[in-house]
């Protein structure tokens, strides 16, 4: 009876009334006179609540473990009844709310807590009086901002600490030394600042130092060297300085990451003898110097990652000695020489990353066909000689990028053995010979980059067999002949340049068809007309440099033609500036008539909150001067309510409604209306979205006010503009620190979170981009603009949606 509700479990199938003692029913323990003294339901598939105060009525209970599972609720204060509890265990579940003071709790060796929804303080006063206490787990709980729980450096006994992402924040006590007997402390992803106490260095058990995430600063501790025993340290993602020469007498490291802080020097020679590491995550740092030429070689070495920073030498030989490596990621660096030809044998091997150092020399044929690897990254070195047909063994190669080196030769027909490459890369090399017919066996490639280099003939029809191609840059090669047709019949190509070549012939009406964001074939020897769909403005400059092409719009791409283009384009434009002007003079000689015909016309309200505002103060205020921008569909206007507050108001134009259209009494509308029947779509999609919505992260909607020929929006006012505005505006300058945007994006994303899944039915907004993403005054992310949002009807799409492409293009994905 303490479990409430369902749950799709067989635990309880052997729990009946019937049998006389529950010391026989699954996951309960008795002692020898038959009194409960366990409960274990670990990770059962359990849901609902759990009223644990029913079972402190057991009189001999020390344990309870009812992790993994779906459990929620609250945990009341009753809990304290289980005073003879010594192991509570409700990690990785739903509980929330505030955690109770644990006051009789005396005895507990064991509280975990973790991975759930607590909140409100951290329950430090639990740690009152629990001098047994061995296992603390707090972590990962939505806690307040709380300082480091001083309570914690009392409890002597402690063995392990997890309290990882509860929102602590300040300095780590130098108490923390008295914690002698602890073999982990984990500390991760909370907000603690300052030096890294030295009284850390007397934790002489400690296995395991998990810091990363914080704001912790200053250098390593002198006498860090004595945690003889430490075999993971995590400190990354702080601002640490100075150098690591502290860490070279910790033997028995397996693992160390320290990435992301400001450690400078050189990686210490001892590192070369760490007979037991196998992970070292140094990576965007400031270190100097060499790699130790031995490092990776006594054990199973995983990986490393010491990019960006500024270290040289060679690359060491052997840390794939044990057969074990599956990362070499050693980008923007100045590393030189060639790669060690034992890393042609690293059957293991995943990632290969090389990018931007000093490297030369051939390529060992064996890296080109490692069964494994997925990434192969050589980018900007000055290695040279041939892509070898050993690439054929590459079955698992998604990612090939080569560029920016001096490589040569044909590019080898065996390659389209590589079946799941999805992109190549090998502009600005020296490559020559045609590109292989066998290309289009790669199903899966969506990137084929290779501008720059020497490839001669014709482009292969089997080219359109890449269904899966999105971007083709064949572009400053020696390439003739025809464009094959069958590009046309690549419905996802999105982006193709095959400008400076030699290419002739007419250019393939099948490219109509394609939804190109951008495409050049300048510079070839292209003739004929080309395709309408493509002679549009996006495209200009798209075609210049053949002089046989033509346009079915603007003739033929001739010295003559074009002078007389740009005379006829200077008359549109001279003839169009003119009515403009005229436009203006006629709005501004009305706008006073029409301002107060506004405010006569008949209005009708709907609020979506309670208001505190009346619609004729609203209205009132639609004047010039109080306009402060255009949005999508209509003007944008600042109100000062009588009561203190602001609200935004959007004004959207009704499509029957004329510009400058005059009213019943002779008067011209100072509000711009628009004839576009998309503006009203645009508002009934607004006010339908955001009228049923309520989230921290979504602009509020106070209401809308409604007559025959306009419509008004009235939001929050959000003081900090749009995010397209910190960043590119005046306020710019200002600029916004990391923890801004990192809370900046987490709002929006949180947001979009919502829209998809937390209403009933989802919302898909079609248009998030900066402009559209408001700020209130704590920078405090609220998604804005429903304008082109729709709401899902159902999982099948329909018929206008399928095929529809709405937003801003620039953020609309390919």
């Amino acid at each position: 009876s303490a479990l409430q509700g369902s749950s799709p479990t067989d635990v309880f199938d052997t729990w009946q009334e019937s049998d006389f003692s529950p010391c026989n029913w699954t996951g309960i323990s008795c002692n020898s006179a038959r009194y409960v003294t366990g409960i274990d339901l670990s990770n059962r598939n359990l849901t609902g609540s759990f009223a644990l105060d029913l079972l402190c009525g057991l009189p001999a209970l020390q344990t309870l473990k009812l992790s993994g599972n779906s459990l929620g609720g609250r945990v009341s204060s009753s809990i304290n009844n289980c005073s003879t509890l010594q192991h509570l265990d409700l990690s990785d579940n739903h509980f929330a709310g505030e955690v109770p003071e644990l006051w009789n709790l005396a005895g507990l060796r064991v509280l975990n807590l973790s991975l759930n929804r607590f909140s409100g303080p951290f329950p430090e006063s639990s740690l009152r009086n629990k001098s047994n206490l061995e296992w603390l787990k707090l972590g990962d709980n939505p806690f307040d901002r709380s300082p480091f729980p001083e309570e914690m450096v009392g409890l002597r006994q402690l063995r392990w600490v997890y309290l990882t992402n509860s929102n602590l924040e300040g300095r780590i006590p130098p108490g923390i030394g008295n914690l002698t007997e602890l073999v982990n402390l984990e500390l991760s992803s909370n907000a603690l600042s300052g030096e890294i106490p030295a009284e850390i260095t007397m934790l002489k058990n400690l296995l395991q130092l998990e810091l990363y995430n914080n704001s912790l600063s200053g250098k390593l501790p002198t006498g860090f060297g004595n945690l003889s025993n430490l075999g993971s340290f995590d400190a990354s993602l702080n601002s640490l300085e100075g150098d690591l020469s502290e860490l070279r007498y910790l033997t028995k490291l397996t693992s160390l990451q320290l990435y992301s802080n400001h450690l400078s020097g050189p990686v210490p020679p001892e590192f070369g003898d760490l007979r037991n590491l196998v992970n070292l995550s140094l990576f965007s740092n400031m270190l100097t110097g060499t790699l130790p030429s031995k490092l990776g070689s006594w054990s199973e070495f995983d990986f490393i990652d010491v990019s960006d920073n500024q270290l040289t030498g060679p690359i060491p030989p052997d840390m794939c000695a044990k057969g074990k490596m599956t990362k070499l990621l050693l980008l923007d660096n100045q590393f030189s020489g060639e790669i060690p030809a034992t890393y042609g044998n690293c059957s293991s091997m995943v990632r290969f990353r090389v990018l931007n150092n000093l490297l030369s020399g051939t390529v060992p044929a064996g890296i080109w066909g490692l069964p494994n690897i997925v990434i192969i990254d050589l980018r900007w070195n000055s290695f040279e000689g041939p892509v070898t047909s050993d690439i054929k063994k590459a079955r698992s190669l998604s990612q090939l990028f080569i560029s920016g080196n001096n490589f040569s030769g044909f590019l080898p027909p065996e390659i389209s053995e590589a079946t799941s490459l999805m992109s190549i890369d090998g502009s600005f090399n020296r490559f020559s010979g045609e590109i292989p017919q066998t290309i289009g066996k790669l199903q899966n490639l969506n990137q084929l980059i290779l501008n720059h280099n020497n490839f001669s003939g014709s482009l292969p029809d089997a080219l359109g067999s890449c269904s899966a191609l999105k971007e083709l840059n064949l572009a400053e090669n020696s390439l003739s002949g025809e464009i094959p047709s069958t590009l046309g019949g690549i419905n996802v190509l999105n982006s193709l340049n095959l400008s400076r070549n030699q290419l002739s012939g007419e250019i393939p009406a099948s490219l109509s068809s394609l939804k190109l964001s951008s495409v050049d074939l300048s510079y070839n020897r292209l003739t004929g007309p080309i395709p309408p769909e493509l002679a549009n403005e996006a495209f200009s400059g798209s075609f210049s440099g053949n002089p046989g092409l033509c346009s079915l719009t603007t003739g033929c791409f001739s010295s003559v033609h074009r002078s007389s283009y740009r005379t006829l384009v200077m008359c549109l434009v001279a003839i169009t500036v003119f009515l403009v002007l005229l436009g203006i003079v006629v709005c501004f000689k009305s706008q006073k008539a029409e301002s107060s015909s506004f405010r006569d016309e008949s209005w009708d309200l709907k609020a979506f909150q309670v208001l505190t505002f009346t619609e004729q103060e609203v209205i009132n205020a639609i004047r010039e001067e109080n306009r402060i921008g255009r949005g999508g569909s209509g003007e944008v206007y600042r109100v000062d309510l009588v009561n203190g507050s602001t609200v935004v108001v959007k004004h959207i134009a009704h499509p029957e409604s004329d510009i400058c259209r005059t009213n019943s009494s002779g008067t011209v509308s100072i509000l711009k209306r628009t004839s576009a029947w998309g503006r009203r779509r645009e508002f009934e999609a607004e006010v339908a979205v955001l009228s049923s919505i309520r989230h921290v992260n979504v602009v509020k909607l106070f209401c809308s006010i409604t007559s025959d020929d306009s419509s008004l929006l009235v939001y929050e006012y959000l003081p900090n503009g749009s995010l397209w505005e910190q960043l590119h505006g005046d306020q710019s300058k200002e600029g916004l620190g990391w923890p801004t945007r990192f809370q900046i994006a987490v709002g929006a994303a949180r947001g979009l979170e919502y829209l998809h899944h937390g209403c009933e039915r989802p919302v898909i907004h079609r248009d998030v981009k900066s402009s559209n993403i408001l700020l209130d005054e704590y920078f405090r992310a609220r998604i804005a603009d429903f304008g082109l949002a729709k709401v899902a009807m159902s999982s099948a799409p329909s018929d206008d949606s399928s095929y529809s492409v709405a937003g801003t293009h620039g953020y609309i994905a390919p």
